[in-house]
């Protein structure tokens, strides 16, 4: 049976991004009603559901069988007088009793079979939803959402769930229908002395909801915790070799440790609530059942019930007690799980502010490259919502044009090109990509339209050849290879141990940054889109690679339209217009020659730039 990849979700109305509302998650008491989120997963998978009740069922069933079994066997199997006839009388009776056993084990190994599937089952479609859902995020969910924490959730939280649903759960509805069973039968058998029995167990649910209250609150609490200490190691990791550069790993492992002791010290307190809890149920129960068994040696005693008899109601007051036990124990996993659900949900129903349309236009097909235009645009990060980051901005690049972004750090060039792709929407202003609003095209097609080289080149785990078909999956291995010629990677991947096969390493830290930078430049080329965007493609490179690289881009703008966001001349004087950025406005267009002449922030800028370069 294969997994559910389209599973319906309806998750209810929750905070658009969860870490923003993390005090408040934290203060939120975990209800068991959560786990109805579950739904959506376990729907796919009634059959098996209803097979593993039906086992489930049978199981329970068979367990309360055996002490009617059991007082048969006392009270018949000893009748005859002479020893032989005893021991003929006995056997049809253990024979029972080991059927009893036989169909016991039988269909409790069905039931842990189909139900532990079901957890695993149930948990893989639950994490990948999560997963593929989170990755539909814009960058605003980032921005206040730690990677740690969304990791936190997809692992532990996931493992929580895994456990009730493949577990706890089973066991919990077995104990509960033996429990009742047992209590049934011993009301059945002593109606008199099981009434009592069941007016003092009353008395113990009140202080029981009390405790699971308490319980449900500190369970929440405690996977908050253990979040924090996945997004603080997931933080450090990736930043380990500036860690390191600046010897804060004493200061970083003491901030870990911080934080796992806050985990441990709210796991502690839940585990001694939940202890708590589970002396006192079964405490109460046992006080209360032994009274029964009591009254119960008193009517024998009396002659008013056979010792078979009390055999049965003890066999069946152990079933009852080891069930509330069980079902102690049950609850709390279930606490766990009803709080690990609420995070896994609020992920689920984060809903990212960049939406697609409902009915999207199609793209014609372009021959030189995308027209692109930008006009009146105002733009304001949702982090920074009183400093924009765009104002008034018109932009317009014809096709096959190349143009160059300058300015200094924070003119907000690299927000074009967020906005471009469309991690963000202008809060006014329109963008049009080949004569159509950004906002009326699906994602995937605007997205497909568009080749971006960023500044830092991420390099993904895996060999260089599927590295460089990131741009374009289907590629052939000789457009791939074509690829990274053209980007002048070729010559240096011959050159690793296993070629194009070798593994690169997590973030490629097997290779240097210009090599880096010149395989993010082959998957561009591969992909060969109508609209380049090249963030400072160059900045890793030595003089030697940058001349190639150069060269290479030289080739591949070619045809297509461009937008380069620039510092170095040698890129800048390649465009066939300038355009110069300062505080989210453009105050200068035109060529290299014509902006020095003008003597403004450009001719500033590249004074800079050729002071430093005579100085080194």
């Amino acid at each position: 049976m294969t997994s559910t990849t389209n599973i319906p979700l309806q998750a209810p109305a929750l905070p658009t991004n969860p870490a923003a509302q993390g005090s408040a998650s934290q203060r939120a008491k975990a209800n068991p009603k959560a786990l109805s989120g579950l739904w959506p997963f376990l729907r796919p998978y009634r059959t098996r559901i209803a097979l593993a009740g039906v086992f489930l069922i049978l199981a329970a069933l068979t367990t309360l069988v055996f002490p009617v079994a059991l007082k048969n066997l006392i009270d018949q199997g000893f009748i005859s007088a002479s020893p032989g006839d005893r021991v003929m009388a006995l056997r049809p009776y253990f024979l029972a009793l080991f059927g009893v056993g036989v169909a016991l084990g039988v269909f409790s190994a069905s039931r842990f079979y189909v139900v532990t599937w079901l957890g695993e089952r149930v948990t893989a479609d639950l994490r990948n939803a999560v997963y593929a859902h989170v990755l539909q995020q814009s960058p605003e969910f980032f921005e206040t959402t730690q990677t740690g924490e969304v990791l936190s959730r997809i692992t532990t939280d996931t493992t929580v769930v895994q456990t009730v649903v493949g577990s706890s759960l089973s066991m919990g509805l077995r104990n509960s229908v033996m429990g009742l069973g047992a209590m049934v039968m011993l009301v059945i058998t002593n109606p008199y002395v099981m009434g009592q029995v069941m007016g003092i167990l009353v008395l113990v649910v009140l202080p029981a909801l009390y405790f699971g209250r308490r319980v449900r609150r500190l369970s929440r609490a405690s996977q908050d915790r253990v979040a924090d200490t996945s997004a603080i190691a997931a933080e450090v990791l990736n930043a380990v070799a500036v860690v390191q550069s600046y010897t804060q790993e004493r200061a970083e492992s003491a901030r870990f440790s911080q934080a796992s002791e806050s985990a441990f010290d709210t796991a502690l307190r839940r585990t001694r609530m939940r202890s708590v809890l589970v002396a006192f149920l079964i405490s109460a129960v046992f006080g209360a059942l032994l009274w029964g068994l009591y009254q119960g040696t008193q009517a024998v005693l009396a002659g008013r019930i056979t010792a078979g008899h009390l055999g049965e109601s003890i066999v069946y007051v152990t079933l009852l007690v080891s069930s509330v036990a069980v079902l102690a124990e049950v609850w709390g996993d279930v606490l766990r799980a009803a709080g690990a659900t609420e995070r896994l949900m609020e992920l689920l129903a984060a809903r990212s502010p960049v939406a697609e349309p409902a009915q999207p236009q199609p793209l014609p097909t372009t021959q030189g490259g995308s027209s692109l235009s930008l006009h009146h645009a105002l733009f304001h990060y949702p982090s920074r919502p009183d400093q924009a980051a765009l104002q008034d901005f018109d932009l317009d690049l014809r096709p096959g044009e190349t143009v160059a972004l300058v300015g200094p750090s924070g003119a907000g060039k690299s927000t074009v090109f967020q906005l471009l792709l469309r991690f963000y929407d202008l809060q006014s202003g329109e963008i049009r990509l080949d004569g159509h609003p950004l906002t009326t095209l699906a994602l995937k097609d605007l997205r497909q339209r568009i080749g971006l080289v960023p500044q830092d080149s991420v390099i993904f785990s895996t060999n260089a050849i599927e590295n460089i078909r990131y741009g374009r999956p289907e590629a052939s291995d000789e457009e791939v290879i074509e690829a990274a010629k053209a980007a002048f990677a070729h010559d240096f991947l011959m050159r690793l141990p296993q070629g194009y096969q070798t593994f690169l390493g997590e973030r490629g830290v097997r290779l240097s940054g210009g090599q880096r930078q010149r395989i993010s430049i082959a998957r561009a080329i591969l992909k060969n889109p109508p609209l380049l965007l090249l963030d400072e493609a160059t900045s890793a490179l030595d003089a030697e690679s940058e001349r190639m690289v150069q060269a290479a881009l030289d080739r591949a703008m070619q045809g297509r339209s461009t937008l380069v966001i620039a510092h170095r001349l040698a890129t800048v004087q390649r465009a066939d217009r300038i355009v110069v950025m300062d505080h989210g406005r453009i105050v200068e267009q035109g060529r290299h020659a014509d902006l020095v002449a003008q003597g403004g922030l450009y001719a500033r800028l590249a004074a800079l730039q050729f002071d430093t370069a005579a100085f080194h």
